[in-house]
C-alpha cells in the first residue's frame, strides 16, 4: 500500500500468490487463485454456475453485513467482484491480514485488503506469450435417489401408516422409472480460454498489451447457464526525463452471461430433480394420457423442439415440476461493460523526495433482460400473458491520491515515509421497467416500446453518491536492516455517517527483529533466518447506504381518504434519524515469526486477535413508533487464530521437489448485540419459514439453529418415558431432547446446534520436475463446519427421497438414524429444524492434478522461441469428504445451507503457454 518494502524487513502479516503460481494453474474465476494458497484466507466458491464467483475471508468475518475484503487493482478501489480480470495478465496477489498492513486503507480495512498488481512491459525486448486450454466438464457425483418401483413402495408404506389406501397398486410394474440428474446435467459442457499479450520497451518507455477471451458453459443446460468474456490491456510506463515518470493501467472487459437459481428449494433446478418423482417422463409420449388426463389439457402446455410434450406430474406439485421443461421455459441474459483503470506520475525531488499524483477509475455499465413467454408447466406454475423485463445501470468511482515520499539511507539508519491525501467519489443510476402481454415469443424481438395499457407496465429507477476523504501517513524505519519499526495512521471521512462522527482515526504500528543476524545465531547450521514481529492496529468499516443518519421519505404508500375510503398514493418517512452513528472499529493484534530452517525449509506462523466493536446494523424500534429501518451501532464480535506456511525445496538427482502447505485456524464469536438484545434470526427454509440459522450472543455469527436430537423410539415405553413430544408419537420417531427438563419439546428447546464456517482452513501443492516433464498437485480442504441438507421437500409427502430412506424404521431395532415414514409426519420428524439434517462439512478436494511437458528450446531462422510448454490438467478430480450432498463446499446465497446447490464441475484441459 502505496510503496514497497523489500520482503526481509515486512513486520506485518502478508501472504502473496505471484504469476508463477497462476501461470500454470488455470482457475475459472480469479477469487479461486487464492483457494488453499494463503493461510488465514478462505474462498467458498460461489457455484458451479458460470461467471459465478467466490466469496473471500480473510481472518473470519469481522461484520454482521458486508464481510467482503477491500479489493484494489492497480490502486484502483473495485467493486462488484473481480471476474473481469484476466487471469494472464495478474503479476501478483497480496493479501493484507493483519491491522498494520491493512491499517494504511484505514476505515475499509477491517475485513483485509487484497493488492492485485497486473503485468507491466518489460525493457530489454519484445516477448509475445499465448496461453490457452481447451476442456470439457461433467458434475463430479450423483446422488443415490429412490427409483419407481422404490419410491412408490416407501408411499405405499407412508400412506398405509396413516391408514390410508395404498396409492399404487403395483410397485414392482414401475421399474427403474426416470433418472433426473442425468436428465439435467450435461457431460460434456466445454470450456475454452485464449490469452494473448505482447511484452515490449527499451530504456524510456515499456508496453503491456494483451487480448483474452475466456468461455465457458455450464453443466446444467448449457443454453441456459454460461458465461463468456472477452478482455483487453494496456500497461505502459514512459521514463519523460531522468526524474520524471508517466504511466497507466487501463482495462476494458465485456461479459454476456445466462444463468439458473443455483441454491433454491423455489425453482432450483437440482431442487426440482432431486423431489419430483421418477415415475414421470421427461417426454409423455402416451397418446392416451395426454388425451384424457386433465393435467395436459391446457394448450400452453410445455413441448419440445418437435413438438412433444413435457411430461407434467401429478403426483409432486407446488414449485416441484418437470426440471427440463422449466429450463426450456424463456430465456434471459445479463451484460456488463467495464473499464478500470488509471494514470499516474512520479516526480523525483530534491533531497531523496518522490512525489506521486494518481487518478484512477471504475466506469461500469451493466444491465439484463428476460422473457417469460405464455406457458403451463402445472397448476400451480403458469402464466397466460408473456412478460417482458429490461434493466440498464451505470456507476461511476474514481480515486484522486497524491503522495510525498522519502526514503534515506544514514549510515545503518534506513528511514522511509510516505504522506498523501486520497478522495473519492462514487455515484450511479439505474433503470428498469417491464411489460406484460406483449406480442413477441423471443427475446430477440421483445421491446419494451410496444403499447400496453398502463397496468400491465412499471418502470421505475434508482441514483446513489458517496464521497470519502482522507489523509495518511506511514514512517518505517530499521537499524542495520536488524531492529524494524513501522508506524502509520489514516483518517477518513465518509459521507454515509453524520456531523457527529463523519470522521475516524485509525492508527497502527508493527516491530521486528532479525534474531538471526545476531551473533548467538549468525554461524547456526540449523536456523538460517529467523524474523519474529508484532503488530496492533485499528481498522474501519463504513459499508452501510447512504443517507443512513438522517430520517429520508419514501413514496409508493396509499392512504384512504373520506367517506368513501378514496385510495390516494402518497408518502411516509423510512426511518427514524441517528446523527451519532458512527464507523465499525476493528482493532487486531498479531505476533509471528518467519524463518528457514536446514536451508531448505522455510516456516511462517502468526497468532492474532481482532476484537469489531460499533457493529452496524438495524435496531429495533417499537412497533407503535411507525417507523422501522433505524440504522445504528449494536454490538461486537471477536475473531481469533492461527495460521501456518510451510515450504521445502529439494533435489534428489534430477529430480527437483517444491512442496508447500498452509493450515489455519479461525475462531468467531458475538460478544454483543446492543443492551436488549441475545440473538438476531437468520436464514430460514422457505416453504415453512423455519428458522435454519441464528446469530446469538457466545456464539459465531449464522449458527446453525434447531433441536438436539438423540436416536429413534424403538418401543413405545420408550415414548412414554420421555418428555412429551408430539400427539401422534410413536416408535420410529425421532427422539428430540428437552433441552430445559421442563417435561415437553416445544420450541423452547431449541439451541445452536452447529456452525456452517470451518474452523480449519488448508491447502498443500506439490510442484515434481524430472528433465522437461512436470507433475502439479494442489489440494485443499475445510474443517470443522456443517452443512444442512435441506435438498429435500419434507413439506410435499409426495416429493422423491434420496436411497437413505430405505434405510428407515420399519420395526424394533431397524434403524436408529432414519426415522418411520408416514404421510401426515405426526411426530414432525422432518418439519423441524434439528440436527437430523446436520452433517459433516469437512473435505478434502483435489483442485488440480496436471502433467506438463516443456518442449526443448529451439532457434533457427525460421523457428524461435523461449519456452513452449503443453499440459493436460484434470480439475476438482476427487472430493473426499462424509457429506452425501453433490458439493460440500455449499454457498450460492445460503452459506452451509444446501437447497439443491448447483455443484462445481469436474473439468479436463489440455492447455499450451509459450512465448516467442
Amino acid at each position: 500500500g502505496y510503496g514497497t518494502q523489500k520482503k526481509k524487513v515486512v513486520t506485518a502479516a502478508i501472504a502473496k500468490v505471484s504469476a508463477e503460481d497462476l501461470n500454470d494453474m488455470p482457475v475459472l474465476n480469479i477469487e479461486n487463485s487464492l483457494q488453499g494458497r494463503a493461510a488465514g484466507v478462505r474462498v467458498t466458491s460461489g457455484s458451479g454456475q458460470p461467471g459465478d464467483g467466490g466469496t473471500i475471508r480473510i481472518r473470519g468475518s469481522a461484520t454482521l453485513g458486508d464481510s467482503n475484503p477491500l479489493v484494489i487493482v492497480d490502486g484502483v478501489i473495485v467493486g462488484g467482484g473481480i471476474d473481469y480480470l484476466n487471469q494472464g495478465d495478474i503479476e501478483s496477489i497480496e493479501v493484507l491480514k493483519d491491522a498494520a498492513s491493512a491499517g494504511i486503507y484505514g476505515a475499509r480495512g477491517s475485513n483485509g485488503v487484497i493488492l492485485v498488481t497486473t503485468k507491466s512491459g518489460r525493457t530489454d525486448r519484445m516477448e509475445v506469450g499465448y496461453h490457452s486450454y481447451l476442456g470439457t466438464q461433467a458434475p463430479s457425483r450423483k446422488l443415490a435417489v429412490l427409483n419407481a418401483t422404490e419410491y412408490a413402495t416407501l408411499l405405499n408404506e407412508s400412506w398405509a401408516a396413516a391408514g390410508d389406501s395404498l396409492l399404487f397398486k403395483d410397485a414392482q410394474s414401475l421399474g427403474e422409472g426416470t433418472d433426473w440428474q442425468d436428465a439435467i446435467f450435461n457431460n460434456d459442457a466445454p470450456i475454452q480460454n485464449h490469452d494473448l499479450n505482447f511484452s515490449m520497451g527499451n530504456e524510456k518507455s515499456s508496453y503491456y498489451v494483451s487480448f483474452s477471451y475466456f468461455n465457458q458453459k455450464g453443466i446444467i443446460s448449457q443454453e441456459k447457464s454460461n458465461y463468456e468474456r472477452f478482455t483487453t490491456r494496456m500497461n505502459s510506463t514512459h521514463k519523460i526525463t531522468d526524474n520524471i515518470t508517466f504511466g497507466n493501467n487501463i482495462a476494458y472487459t465485456k461479459i454476456k452471461s445466462r444463468g439458473i437459481s443455483t441454491n433454491s428449494e423455489f425453482g432450483g433446478a437440482v431442487s426440482r430433480a432431486l423431489n419430483i418423482d421418477p415415475i414421470t417422463p421427461v417426454l409423455e409420449t402416451d397418446q392416451d394420457l395426454l388425451d384424457n388426463a386433465s393435467w395436459y389439457a391446457n394448450e400452453n402446455r410445455v413441448t419440445n423442439e418437435d413438438s412433444i410434450p413435457y411430461g407434467i406430474s401429478n403426483l409432486v406439485t407446488s414449485e416441484v415440476l418437470n426440471p427440463v421443461a422449466a429450463l426450456s421455459v424463456g430465456d434471459g441474459f445479463g451484460w456488463s461493460d467495464k473499464i478500470v483503470g488509471n494514470f499516474f506520475t512520479e516526480i523525483k525531488l530534491f533531497n531523496d523526495f518522490k512525489f506521486r499524483s494518481s487518478i484512477g477509475g471504475d466506469l461500469a455499465f451493466w444491465g439484463g433482460e428476460g422473457l417469460t413467454p405464455i406457458h403451463y408447466l402445472n397448476g400451480a406454475n403458469f402464466i397466460e400473458r408473456n412478460t417482458y423485463s429490461r434493466d440498464k445501470n451505470n456507476g461511476f468511482y474514481y480515486i484522486f491520491e497524491n503522495t510525498l515520499s522519502y526514503d534515506k539511507q544514514i549510515g545503518d539508519h534506513k528511514i522511509t515515509a510516505v504522506v498523501g491525501t486520497v478522495a473519492e467519489k462514487n455515484k450511479g443510476e439505474g433503470i428498469s421497467g417491464s411489460k406484460i402481454g406483449i406480442p413477441f415469443t423471443t427475446i430477440e424481438d421483445a421491446s419494451l416500446s410496444y403499447f400496453v395499457p398502463v397496468e400491465d407496465q412499471n418502470f421505475g429507477g434508482y441514483e446513489y453518491f458517496t464521497t470519502n476523504a482522507s489523509i495518511l501517513g506511514r514512517l518505517n524505519y530499521n537499524l542495520k536492516e536488524k531492529y524494524l519499526v513501522s508506524a502509520l495512521f489514516r483518517r477518513d471521512g465518509s459521507s454515509n455517517f453524520g456531523a457527529n462522527n463523519k470522521f475516524g482515526l485509525f492508527p497502527a504500528i508493527s516491530v521486528g527483529w532479525i534474531a538471526s543476524d545476531e551473533n548467538f545465531l549468525s554461524d547456526n547450521d540449523i536456523i538460517n533466518f529467523l524474523k519474529i514481529r508484532a503488530s496492533w492496529g485499528v481498522n474501519g468499516n463504513d459499508r452501510i447506504g447512504g443517507n443512513s443518519f438522517i430520517s429520508t421519505i419514501g413514496g409508493g404508500r396509499s392512504y384512504s381518504f373520506g367517506q368513501n375510503e378514496i385510495l390516494t398514493n402518497g408518502s411516509t418517512p423510512n426511518s427514524l434519524s441517528n446523527p451519532d452513528i458512527r464507523w465499525e472499529r476493528s482493532s487486531q493484534t498479531n505476533i509471528g515469526f518467519d524463518a528457514k530452517i536446514f536451508r531448505k525449509i522455510g516456516v511462517t506462523f502468526d497468532i492474532y486477535r481482532k476484537k469489531s466493536d460499533g457493529l452496524l446494523g438495524s435496531i429495533p424500534t417499537p412497533w407503535y413508533v411507525g417507523i422501522g429501518g433505524l440504522t445504528g451501532n449494536i454490538g461486537s464480535l471477536e475473531n481469533q487464530g492461527a495460521e501456518l506456511e510451510l515450504s521445502y525445496l529439494a533435489k534428489l538427482g534430477k529430480v527437483k521437489f517444491d512442496v508447500s502447505g498452509n493450515i489455519s485456524y479461525t475462531e468467531n464469536v458475538i460478544t454483543s448485540l446492543g443492551p436488549e438484545e441475545e440473538f438476531r434470526t437468520g436464514s430460514t427454509y422457505g416453504p415453512s419459514g423455519l428458522e435454519i440459522t441464528r446469530t446469538q450472543v457466545g456464539f459465531p455469527i449464522g449458527s446453525f439453529y434447531g433441536y438436539t436430537t438423540d436416536g429413534l423410539f424403538q418401543t413405545q415405553a420408550e415414548v412414554d418415558a420421555h418428555a412429551t413430544q408430539e400427539e401422534g408419537t410413536a416408535p420410529g420417531d425421532i427422539r428430540f431432547v428437552d433441552i430445559n427438563n421442563d417435561g415437553v419439546i416445544n420450541e423452547e428447546d431449541r439451541s445452536i446446534i452447529g456452525d456452517p464456517t470451518p474452523t480449519w482452513t488448508y491447502g498443500v501443492n506439490l510442484t515434481v520436475k524430472w528433465k522437461n516433464l512436470d507433475l502439479v498437485m494442489f489440494g485443499q480442504g475445510v474443517a470443522g463446519n456443517e452443512v444442512f441438507n435441506a435438498t429435500r421437500r419434507f413439506d410435499l409427502p409426495k416429493a422423491n427421497m434420496t436411497a437413505d430412506a430405505l434405510g428407515r424404521w420399519t420395526g424394533e431395532g431397524t434403524s436408529t438414524e432414519y426415522p418411520r415414514l408416514h404421510k401426515d409426519d405426526p411426530n414432525r420428524n422432518f418439519s423441524r429444524s434439528s440436527d437430523f439434517f446436520l452433517e459433516n462439512g469437512s473435505f478434502f478436494r483435489i483442485k488440480t492434478l496436471q502433467l506438463g511437458y516443456t518442449i526443448p528450446r529451439i532457434s533457427s531462422d525460421k523457428i524461435r522461441y523461449r519456452d513452449i510448454r503443453v499440459y493436460v490438467s484434470g480439475n476438482n478430480l476427487l472430493t473426499f469428504t462424509k457429506y452425501s450432498g453433490l458439493d460440500p463446499e455449499v454457498n450460492g446465497g445460503s452459506f452451509g445451507i444446501d437447497r439443491g446447490f448447483y455443484p462445481q464441475p469436474r473439468f479436463f484441459l489440455f492447455g499450451i503457454n509459450a512465448k516467442f
